[in-house]
């Protein structure tokens, strides 16, 4: 359980980062990088910061606290799917570049025990499984912006208990920051006023080739074993060795299509450490994080028709892989998996860094 703050991936209370101001005074960010995205069907305003340094531009949306592109100055093309119409994101591309949760991943008929009471949540997939959250999850959310500074922007959704079915009220937070070298980082913290199960994600598509396809691409996984699944993509509750597998990325090698599976890098969250390293023969993109688990999705379902995609087409399998650093999937049902349970005094926090550079 996240009880106490016992490393750095936890402290009490997030703050702006050095150098961000609070809230969105005429001193804290230039105009023309904050501007009006679109408008939610609710008559809510949504909005688009662009953040800037060490030759890297992000551009995050209220909606979903959602990285909606990423740009290297040297590359011509965009290395993370997106679309410049709001209405993609309540559709196909409900989860592209959004931090999914309180749970992401999916949790087994849409239910958990917690403390000896049953809780019922949306079953958003096939009346199944509960998928990243669910219909009001994160990525459904339209987040404030609490901070900004020019290379760095917070955000912050308070969720009210019971939303969903999960219990507790969250105040979650979410800080984008580019540093001098454009290595991009995302922490996210939390609180809740009753224990809650909390596992996070960011689940960007990313695409190092600006072709729509990642055949180009190889992929390298700090993990020794992975999650095996049924037939709904609900772990088995067995934890596999890698070896001998196709699930063994230990070196660089092509990705399987049909990739989308949890592979176990530790059982404690813990400092930044290695995650994986997606390159192609001029780009790469190193991942690091203190989460235990990581889901590779290589987007062999991807299909956002009618939607275009940054480069006006929309886009189809293949086109993207997500790469997400988060607890295993559900956890809440598996008592011999780590304990994602988040209490009361508790502060969860979750830090990722992408390093994206070129040769």
């Amino acid at each position: 359980m996240l009880q106490a703050d016992t490393g750095d991936h936890r402290s009490a209370g997030p703050d702006p980062g050095e150098g961000e101001t609070e809230g969105r005074g005429p001193l804290a960010q230039d105009e023309d990088d904050i501007r009006h995205f679109g408008t939610l069907p609710d008559g809510s305003p949504v909005e688009a910061v662009t953040i800037r340094g060490g030759g890297a531009t992000a551009v995050v949306l209220t909606q979903g606290a959602r990285l909606q592109d990423f740009r290297l100055a040297d590359v011509a093309h965009p290395l993370i799917l997106g679309s410049p119409d709001l209405t993609a994101y309540l559709g196909p591309m409900r989860f592209f570049g959004a931090i999914v949760g309180p749970v992401a991943n999916r949790i087994a008929g849409g239910r958990f025990m917690l403390n000896d009471r049953a809780f019922a949540l949306e079953r958003n997939e096939a009346g199944k499984t509960t998928l990243h959250g669910g219909e009001t999850g994160f990525s459904q959310q339209n987040w404030n912006v609490s901070a900004v500074a020019p290379d760095a922007v917070s955000l912050q959704y308070i969720r009210p208990d019971g939303t969903g079915g999960f219990p507790g009220t969250l105040d979650v937070r979410a800080r984008y920051s580019l540093d001098q070298s454009g290595c991009l980082t995302l922490e996210i913290t939390a609180q809740t006023d009753a224990p809650t199960p909390f596992a996070p994600a960011f689940h960007g598509y990313w695409d190092l080739s600006g072709q729509g396809d990642l055949g180009a691409h190889r992929l390298h996984v700090h993990a020794d074993t992975y999650l095996p699944v049924d037939g709904d993509q609900i772990p088995t509750g067995r934890v596999a060795p890698v070896a001998e597998t196709p699930f063994d990325y230990r070196r660089p090698r092509e990705l399987d299509p049909a990739l989308d599976h949890n592979f176990c890098i530790a059982t404690e969250q813990g400092p930044l450490r290695p995650v994986c390293q997606l390159s192609t023969s001029s780009l790469s993109l190193d991942v690091e994080s203190t989460e235990i688990g990581l889901q590779v999705h290589a987007g062999g379902s991807l299909d956002t028709r009618p939607f275009p995609g940054h480069d006006g087409k929309p886009y189809g399998p293949g086109a993207g892989i997500a790469l997400e650093p988060q607890f295993w999937p559900d956890t809440p049902n598996h008592p011999t998996f780590p304990n994602a349970t988040l209490l009361p005094g508790a502060t969860y926090r979750q830090i990722t860094r992408f390093s994206a550079r070129t040769g």
